[in-house]
């Protein structure tokens, strides 16, 4: 009896257990550009990226046509791209002349440059912070399938979903919806060639070599620390991979559209759009069209639940992330030092991140 106390001492002294809380960093509102981020207005916010400074960066897709950053202040600046105003025009100049056309994605790259998928401009561009310039980087703008072996800026693409660098940094990819092809660009050499896709539409047979095989609807990529390519396929709602001696497999979805989570090739997804690499080699999944964020597990073959109910809405920020809703999430990230993960929840216009108590 007298041991009663003490144990209960020790209960009430010991440490909480550490929960996960989903925060809002952008968006949600109608404040203005300049002012504080939160509560902002953004127009379908697709890629995130972090900034060497510590701002964060980010693009608004066809509605929003801008590419814009919250400083390490918190507050929101439009870097390049007019609101609403689509077309292909600035390069060589100032960000705020230039015009781009439905971007998705974004990264920034081992120069420090942000590299965007100016999806239905057919290419690739840049923003450079330090000067405020927009260049172009690859892709001629003109919708087609043309450039293997040579330089990428004479290339032609269609359809540029998404962009992403190996973690060596020695490559950048292209997700080229339309010709489903993933394109990889040497960076020393400019060198533009196929990783993953022949150009037919179909599901890929396992252990093939990848760059004969089709792609059904490649819309996002991510290569890990060990050199395999992630290909996320929305109409697909399959997740595949390319080993390192460029064969591939489908390792999650079931190829119709479902919800999902436990034995990987079971469980299904629908409408996924875009993916990340985890510190730990694990495989974020914005599971687009059930309202959710779901984690790969390479070493279990299995799909686990990381945040979103499936219910759409906007209820739970402040909140346990997986009780939590969302409207369309279609980009993720994973801060390079903190490892918290960004959530672009696009049609709620608004950035939110899962931060650990």
């Amino acid at each position: 009896m007298q041991r009663l106390p003490a144990l209960l001492a020790l209960l009430f002294l010991a440490p909480a257990a550490r929960a996960d809380k989903l925060v809002l960093v952008a968006g949600g509102g109608d404040g203005p550009d300049g002012g504080p981020a939160a509560g902002a207005k953004l127009v379908q916010p697709f890629g995130v990226d972090f900034l060497p400074t510590g701002a964060i960066v980010l693009v608004e897709m066809a509605k929003g046509e801008r590419l814009r950053a919250v400083t390490p202040t918190g507050n929101i600046l439009t870097l390049a791209g007019t609101l609403a105003k689509k077309g292909h025009d600035g390069n060589g100049g100032p960000g705020e002349e230039a015009t781009f056309n439905g971007m998705h994605s974004l990264a920034v790259g081992p120069d420090g440059k942000v590299y965007v998928a100016d999806t239905w401009n057919n290419c690739v561009r840049t923003f450079d912070p330090k000067t405020k310039q927009v260049e172009a980087f690859a892709g001629t703008g003109e919708k087609g399938f043309s450039g293997d072996g040579g330089p990428a800026a004479k290339a032609k693409f269609g359809g540029c979903f998404c962009v992403s660098f190996d973690p060596a940094g020695t490559a950048c990819f292209v997700t080229d919806l339309d010709n489903r092809r993933i394109r990889k660009v040497d960076l020393k050499t400019g060198v533009v060639t196929t990783a993953a896709g022949n150009g037919q539409k179909g599901v890929p047979k396992d252990g093939e070599k990848a760059v004969d095989q089709p792609l059904v609807d490649p819309r996002a990529h991510a290569v890990d620390r060990e050199g395999n390519l992630y290909i996320l396929e929305r109409g697909g709602h399959a997740l595949r991979v390319v080993d390192r001696d460029g064969r591939v497999r489908t390792v999650a979805g079931t190829g119709s559209a479902g919800l999902g989570l436990g034995p990987a090739l079971r469980a299904a997804m629908n409408g996924p759009k875009h993916l990340c690499v985890d510190r730990d080699g694990t495989v974020l999944i914005a599971d687009t069209e059930n309202h959710r964020v779901v984690r790969y597990l390479p070493a279990k073959c299995e799909l686990e639940l990381v945040a979103g109910s499936g219910r759409r809405g906007t209820a739970g920020v402040g909140g346990d992330p997986r009780a939590a809703e969302f409207n369309q999430p279609h980009g993720v990230i994973v801060h390079p030092r903190t490892g918290e993960l960004y959530i672009s929840d696009a049609s709620n216009g608004r950035v939110l991140k899962i931060e650990r108590e």
